[in-house]
């Protein structure tokens, strides 16, 4: 399906994504604002705490009281890091128009109360509500002394604060324990206010005869209040090849060793993206990977071993969970992996495997409706209007040669290793 926009106000935009594959309606409202230290955790506790009300329905019970008499419609938000932008998202799903009683407009409903939960919260005496706050702020501290529970996760999250040192990047999407209690009802509200005056604003609407939401849309009365706004856009920093790899050793009470290396892609290519796909599908994605069969199959060193590429800030993570005395053995093995590619040493088989299932990944992306609007959401942030077919084309394009090139211009950054 095609996402058709329409401007609402400059730096307003609402999408429209007509499908009929599904019964229900998908709406989604996507605030998007700069990363950075001194907002970041102040954004995961502003998400946290729109959701407990509006000035029509102050109290999350009577949301869901709602909800439930919208024959039992659904609404989740949270906070999302995408590159160097942080995004408040806000979801509520609800039955399509055609499978109600005649007469009922549910998805109007529907997405008027999305609108109303964005734009119109709950606030008393020009604040934040202090119970909601505070219950908030526990939930939060929970989410981010937690993290330390998913051993691997959270390796992750350390490989990529320290391959992001001091960058917005390496920022923790939900902030930080020392920043909680600073933030007041007043302070927080004040701070909502500055955000829904600036911030890249996305309404997508996922369904049957959406178009017919224009006129809801065009006269909101939450959407008339607010002010064109002119976008900070912000710019990746060209890449430079680090001097040297960057190793960082951790020890904590582990049992499997967590071993992550960050990686640079460095190349200049077109559509190095779309070679990058290829690359890092042969390299670490599935059980034909080369990380998978060599580094776990062959030589047993790893229980877990594969790759993801991080699209919008042009680095590969590997990942691998080992026996903490193989970490020198597995480091070697998969530089041996790195040396291969760059070597043109994988088949034909694994090439055309390796698109093969990036072309299944690009078919499943209409088979869900909120991985529909993730994917339109992405392409509005890049800037670039690329459609599932346009996106299949370009990676049956790659050639054997472009992956050849862009892996001689691959370079580790940083190896990062949690263990006992």
């Amino acid at each position: 399906m095609l996402d058709k926009k329409y401007e609402i106000k400059e730096g307003i935009t609402f999408h429209q994504i007509e499908t009929n594959k599904f019964k229900t309606d998908l709406f989604a409202t996507f605030l998007t604002v700069p990363l950075k230290r001194e907002t970041v955790t102040k954004n995961a506790l502003l998400a946290a705490v729109l959701r407990r009300g509006t000035k029509e329905l102050p109290s999350q019970e009577l949301i869901s009281k709602e909800l439930e008499e919208m024959y039992g419609a659904s609404f989740d938000c949270g906070i999302e890091k995408s590159g160097d932008y942080h995004t408040f998202k806000f979801y509520l799903e609800t039955i399509n128009n055609s499978y109600l009683p005649e007469n009922e407009n549910l998805s109007k409903k529907g997405l008027e109360l999305l609108l109303s939960i964005v734009f119109n919260p709950y606030t008393e005496n020009g604040a934040f509500k202090e119970e909601y706050l505070q219950g908030e702020k526990e939930n939060l501290k929970q989410i981010i002394e937690g993290k330390i529970d998913n051993k691997a996760l959270y390796a992750l999250d350390r490989c990529i604060e320290e391959m992001y040192k001091d960058k917005p990047y390496g920022l923790y999407k939900y902030g930080y324990i020392e920043d909680i209690e600073k933030i007041s009802a007043k302070e927080l509200y004040e701070y909502y206010l500055e955000v829904i005056k600036e911030c890249k604003i996305d309404i997508f609407a996922s369904g049957e005869n959406i178009e017919e939401l224009q006129k809801t849309i065009k006269e909101n009365k939450y959407l008339q209040k607010l002010e064109q706004r002119k976008l900070q856009t912000i710019k990746e920093e060209p890449k430079q090849e680090v001097k040297e790899l960057k190793i960082v050793k951790e020890s904590m009470d582990v049992t499997q060793g967590k071993l992550i290396m960050g990686l640079d892609v460095l190349a200049k290519a077109k559509n190095v993206t779309y070679i990058t796909m290829v690359y890092n599908t042969i390299l670490g994605v599935g059980a034909n990977s080369k990380l998978f069969q060599n580094v776990r199959e062959k030589a047993s060193l790893a229980y877990t071993c594969g790759s993801n590429f991080v699209k919008r800030k042009q680095i590969i993570l590997i990942r691998a969970g080992i026996e903490i005395e193989n970490y020198e053995k597995a480091v070697n093995i998969i530089n041996e992996q790195l040396e291969d590619m760059k070597k043109g040493n994988f088949t034909e088989e694994d090439f055309e495997s390796a698109k093969n299932l990036i072309y299944a990944t690009i078919n499943n992306i209409e088979e869900e409706q909120d991985t529909e609007i993730s994917y339109y959401f992405g392409q509005e942030l890049s800037g670039n209007n690329v459609t599932i077919e346009e996106y299949k084309d370009r990676i049956k394009n790659v050639t054997k040669e472009e992956v050849i090139e862009v892996a001689q211009n691959i370079k580790p950054n940083i190896i990062y290793f949690l263990k006992d």
